[in-house]
């Protein structure tokens, strides 16, 4: 039996459903089975929202003509939407993705209930941070070895590849791609014999790693903090720049896709169709996407809607719950020389400081802190419209008592947002792969808070099994693709 299957049977034990929060923080309950709410409509802005041509793509396609027919139907606009997208604009130009004989071009329609890029990708905290060993342990003991390998693999992949992508197209310094690495806090001696134990199991497994160590003195002398820590690669970004520029690439690519995209257009409702398309020059046309707007009728469905999945398939109420983080634009009283460029996860929560003139004091972006909101942390959560005063407190405060001279205390943040997450009863295991009993829908959703370095491949993943199908294939594993992530073998 499949994974999604076991899951799909644990629906109605979902009032006894655990997941634990990330880092340091405590595990929490889910007490309801209700699907998820369309998100909000009137949101925070985040700080990535902000400032003059921050998102062209805000309201595009959301009056004037409405697409009512495609072939492909993308519901979401984030990093696993666009990259969806850009992969599917690759496989068509690539001859990767067949089309029927007599057939020029593939339709393909993003749907987005909000702004474009509105959702956790616009609101995240700008990190592009594959993990190197932490929790290696747990994940070799719960999936076996191989299957922890690919786990670790898959961020790498994702990650090195927008990087590339980025350089490449000429708009890294555009979305301010910064490659400077990341620090992982250890503020106790148990958190570093625990994180030298999962580098000595990936090391045993064959796994490459890139880790530095710092001793207490080490840490003071080069970051002004005395605790542990160890060093590994990892980039920041501005995520909504990002994913913008990717959607220009893939409506750039290749004129053998007709990409649109209607944002302000929630999808209200997925209905199969009666009769399908017996035109042999289109796919079959199977399904019905209700928006206020009217509908959209499509073969395929890739529900990239993460926390939200729920509200259009609503089995899955339990098995994607959304959680709600809280994150803050804090300006430093140093300046950048004195903060360096890494980022760090540590504490409460995890932070950057935003690329700057060396003399000048960055923003840093700086999430987390979930275990001040109290029981039940944020779970079920789907209001980004408002923040919690609570968690915004411990927000405000952290840096400058783990950095005093580097940050004010008591100084108020220059934006403070929320947005929200989507997690798996495995808390760390997303959805990929067809959805069950619905032909031609496709899922990837519930990152568990970490989507930046594996949305982008989970995409990729959608995209060739689709392919596969057309042509009547297996579709073959990726070498970085973790088993445990799929929805079917």
């Amino acid at each position: 039996m499949s994974r999604y299957c076991i899951l799909l049977l644990l629906v109605g034990l979902a009032s006894a459903l655990t997941v634990p929060l990330a880092g340091e923080q405590a595990p929490f309950r889910l007490d309801t089975n209700a699907p998820a709410d369309l998100p909000y409509e009137h949101s925070t802005p985040s700080f990535w929202m902000l400032g003059p041509n921050a998102n062209p793509l805000a309201e595009a396609g959301s009056t004037g003509a409405f697409t009512d027919a495609a072939d492909v139907c993308i519901v979401g606009s984030g990093m696993t939407g666009t990259s969806a997208a850009y992969h599917l604009a690759n496989a068509v130009e690539g001859g990767r993705f067949p089309l029927p004989e007599g057939k020029e071009r593939l339709r393909a329609v993003v749907l987005e209930a909000r702004d474009f890029c509105s959702g956790a990708t616009g609101r995240n905290g700008g990190n592009l941070t594959p993990f190197e060993i932490r929790g290696f342990r747990e994940v070799e003991k719960r999936f076996g070895r191989e299957e922890a390998l690919r786990y670790f693999a898959i961020e790498h992949y994702s990650s090195t590849e927008m990087a590339r992508i980025a350089r490449e197209g000429g708009w890294a310094d555009s979305v301010d791609l910064v490659e400077g690495g990341h620090v992982d806090l250890l503020q106790t001696e148990e958190q570093v014999d625990e994180l030298w134990a999962d580098f000595d199991a990936a090391v045993a497994a064959g796994k490459s790693t890139n880790v530095s160590w710092f001793s207490r003195e080490e840490m003071n002398a080069t970051y002004g903090t005395y605790n542990w820590g160890i060093r590994t690669p990892g980039y920041n970004v501005w995520p909504l720049k990002f994913v913008t520029e990717l959607f220009k690439e893939a409506n750039s690519t290749t004129d053998k896709l007709d990409l649109r995209l209607h944002t302000q257009t929630p999808v209200t409702k997925v209905s199969p169709l009666s009769l399908h398309s017996e035109d042999k020059t289109s796919f079959p046309t199977r399904w019905a996407l209700s928006t206020p707007r009217g509908e959209v009728h499509c073969s395929y469905v890739l529900h990239a809607t993460n926390a939200y999945a729920s509200h259009l398939l609503p089995h899955l109420a339990g098995s994607i719950v959304p959680v709600r983080g809280q994150v803050v634009a804090l300006r430093a009283s140093a300046p950048a020389s004195a903060l360096t460029k890494v980022s760090w996860i540590g504490g409460v929560g995890y932070w950057f400081p935003r690329p700057v003139e060396e003399d000048e004091r960055p923003i840093v972006i700086f999430g987390g802190a979930r275990d001040a909101a109290g029981p039940p942390f944020e779970v079920g959560t789907t209001d980004d419209g408002s923040v919690n005063e609570a968690v915004g407190k411990v927000l405000r405060g952290f840096l400058s008592t783990l950095f005093p001279t580097l940050y004010e205390e008591g100084r108020e943040p220059e934006r403070e947002w929320t947005g929200i997450m989507g997690y798996t009863p495995e808390r760390d295991v997303p959805f990929v792969g067809p959805v069950l009993k619905y032909e031609g829908q496709f899922i990837s959703a519930g990152y568990g808070g970490h989507g930046m370095p594996r949305a982008y491949a989970c995409a990729e993943a959608i995209v060739g099994m689709i392919a596969a199908e057309l042509e009547g294939r297996d579709w073959v594993l990726p070498e970085w693709m973790p088993r445990p992530f799929l929805t079917s073998s």
